[in-house]
């Protein structure tokens, strides 16, 4: 509703107001007297009403200004009243609606909703709406297109010689679809590799018109697109150099690459390229696939090998890796890497072997670390994974031309389903290393193939072994049946299966020898172990000898546990740490299912519980001067020099009270003095001088001492 404002009257009117009686008009007329009043005082009087007269207009201005804004905001806040209440009146429509609708269950509606990707905010943040886009332009692939042999796309170019460049060719021409899959035959690289084949196609005396119509549109595209690289890759293949910047293009997926890569010149089937960079530049890194055992099966294993940054071109043959096909003499180094590939192949497995040569181990930090290594070595890499301390290398499964090719060379060489053999291409990727133990070092290394030979035994050994008949017969008697697979067992089962042999006598009488005579006898590899290569603390001798007994029944050898005073001595009250040991020591034997050589100086000094787990005793005496004839005739026949000593001087030098290995060092030392010498025979009188120089050590022999 407009509301009323009071009507304010000025001071005049009210005064006038006042002086008008009630009932009577106010008296407007003038008179005589009246109009004699002073002129001057009528223009103030007038002046003055009329200044009245202007504030008052302004009052009224303002006031029908104030009305006016008053009516205003009536009229919003009706206005808006009005739509509150239209508003509340849809929204209960809303509603009464939703209650009248029913709810429809989810995915139910058998129609098809599209909805449309919004535009991003400064954020980069955006969502999906139900608008369709303002700026969709009509597809450019339609039914007309597909009438068209090849379809280019095409987009602005970076190449300042060039308006545009193909982003792809679609190729729908069956013609040249069915010639691209006979050029390209499984290629998965680009198409610059491929160039010559694809020329060469074009000439074929039978090529019919039509294909060879469509063939030469997309002839006429690549040659636009990547003629400059067709050029670049002819150009560097026919002057066997290349730039840095093109690399890349003499490395084609699938073929061989040879580099001398952690080892001698090796084969590898190249996978893919990629420029990187790192602080020290930029490089290209080639990717290449090579033959590994993973010590259950074959597969194949990836390696990286980068190829630094150079300026201006660059002999192929000089790179740290290059295609096979640029090498002068290719089929001679193809023909020795498939030779190293069969040896590789059937060192598979554990293998005892001889080693003679520079191996590889590991630092704290994982770096490979150069040795020399000489002896008997095992090959098992199922064994490296299991035990070593070093990073294990896992192998990628054979992908389906591997697969198809093995079962070509299956049917043509008519071998079993079940025998996995590698083909020649295969032994030759095959890696350059192996791994296993060093049984002299103790030692998980990485051993180069073309080091590893075959294992000279001495079969004579055994033969000189100085003991009496019945003991070397009952010696190599259990250790034969043992190895052959002897089928006594415990009441428990699993538990005695083992032979246990404790050799017992002074020093150098023979005790080592026996366990190193019996192992080459039978051809079987020997691990000689002491106490401190088990450790110190109870649990570390538990995990290193279980370890090893495992390692030892696997291998089918003989543990030689030298000096074992340490795990057979009598245990005490006052020595709990020892004891453990000790505890250790009788319970691993009593599972332990191969032949164990143990000796020792002191066979008083053992544990009671160890006397029921021993299956022989031998107890070896002092040698006698026949023993030591035989000693020192057997010395100096496997001596490198010819010796002019008679029977009657090894007679006599057996006199001596040495023990056997106090002959060998004495033969040993005078074969050295003999060859400063630069003598051709081994004479007495470098013997004599030997022992006078033994004479004075101490601890020497009295009997030494009176034959000087």
């Amino acid at each position: 509703m407009p509301r009323c404002w009071p009507f304010r009257h000025s001071k005049r009117e009210k005064a006038a107001a006042g002086s008008t009686k009630p009932g009577k008009l106010p008296d407007t007329g003038s008179t005589a007297s009246e109009s004699t009043v002073d002129t001057a005082g009528n223009k103030d009087k007038e002046k003055k009403e009329g200044v009245n007269k202007d504030d008052e207009k302004n009052a009224e201005e303002k006031k029908e200004d104030e009305k006016k804004d008053e009516e205003k905001k009536d009229g919003e806040k009706k206005d808006e009243e009005k739509k509150d209440g239209e508003n509340a009146a849809t929204d209960d429509n809303k509603e009464g609606e939703e209650k009248e609708k029913p709810k429809v269950p989810v995915g139910s509606v058998s129609e098809i909703k599209n909805i449309y990707k919004g535009a991003a905010d400064d954020d980069g943040n955006w969502t999906w709406v139900d608008k369709y886009p303002d700026d969709v332009e009509e597809a450019a692939e339609n039914e007309e297109t597909a009438t068209f042999a090849v379809v280019v796309r095409n987009q602005k170019s970076n190449d300042s010689r060039k308006k545009l460049e193909a982003h792809s060719i679609i190729v729908q021409s069956p013609l040249i679809r069915t010639a691209l899959a006979e050029i390209m035959a499984d290629y998965p690289g680009p198409f610059v590799h491929r160039w010559k084949e694809f020329t060469d196609y074009l000439e074929k005396p039978d090529l019919d018109e039509k294909t060879k119509e469509h063939m030469k549109l997309l002839y006429d595209i690549l040659k636009y697109e990547v003629g400059d690289n067709i050029k670049s890759f002819q150009d560097y293949v026919k002057n066997g150099v290349v730039s840095f910047k093109d690399l890349w293009m003499i490395f084609q997926p699938g073929n061989v690459v040879v580099a001398a890569h952690l080892g001698p010149l090796s084969a590898f089937e190249m996978v893919e390229t990629e420029y990187m960079a790192n602080n020290c530049g930029k490089f290209l890194q080639v990717r290449c696939d090579c033959v590994d055992y993973g010590g259950k099966e074959f597969g194949r294993y990836q390696e990286s090998i980068n190829i630094t940054e150079f300026i201006g071109t660059k002999k192929i043959t000089g790179l740290k890796v290059y295609p096979l096909h640029f090498h002068e003499d290719r089929e001679s180094i193809a023909a020795k890497l498939v030779v190293r590939g069969a040896v590789f192949e059937k060192l598979a497995g554990h293998h005892y072997k001889q080693y003679s040569g520079t191996a590889i181990t590991w630092n704290r930090e994982g770096n490979e670390v150069e040795c020399q290594i000489t002896g008997r070595i095992v090959v098992d890499i199922d064994s490296f994974n299991r035990f070593s301390p070093w990073r294990v290398r896992y192998l990628n499964d054979w992908n389906a031309n591997d697969l198809e090719r093995f079962s070509k060379h299956k049917e043509e060489h008519k071998l079993a389903d079940d025998k996995f053999v590698l083909p020649p291409y295969y032994q030759m990727l095959a890696r350059s290393r192996t791994r296993g133990y060093s049984l002299k070092f103790k030692k998980w290394l990485d051993f180069y193939v073309e080091q590893i030979s075959e294992v000279v035994w001495n079969t004579n050994a055994f033969d000189r072994l100085v003991l009496p008949a019945d003991q070397k017969d009952l010696i190599l008697s259990f250790s034969e049946s043992q190895l052959a697979g002897s089928n006594f067992d415990d009441v428990i089962q699993g538990k005695g299966k083992g032979i246990i042999c404790l050799l017992s006598g002074p020093p150098g009488v023979g005790k080592t020898l026996t366990a190193e005579a019996v192992a080459e006898n039978l051809k079987v590899p020997l691990h000689m172990l002491s106490s401190g290569d088990l450790g110190s603390d109870p649990w570390e001798v538990e995990r290193e000898l279980q370890s090893i007994l495992e390692l030892v029944a696997r291998w089918n050898a003989i543990l030689l546990l030298d000096e074992c005073d340490v795990f057979l001595e009598a245990r005490s009250t006052h020595e709990l740490e020892r004891n453990k040991i000790v505890s250790i020591f009788l319970r691993t034997l009593e599972y332990y299912e191969g032949i164990m050589f143990m000796t020792t100086n002191r066979v008083d000094d053992i544990d009671a519980a160890f006397q029921s787990r021993i299956h022989v005793s031998i107890e070896y005496p002092d040698l006698t001067s026949a023993s030591r004839r035989t000693i020192w005739t057997n010395f100096v026949k496997g001596s490198t020099l010819k010796t002019t000593l008679t029977d009657k001087d090894i007679a006599e030098l057996a006199e001596l009270k040495l023990n056997g290995r106090q002959i060998k060092n004495v033969l040993k030392t005078a074969q050295l003095l003999a060859a400063r010498k630069k003598s051709p025979t081994l004479d007495r009188k470098y013997i004599e001088t030997v022992l006078i120089i033994e004479k004075k050590r101490p601890g020497a022999p009295q009997q030494m001492m009176h034959y000087l």
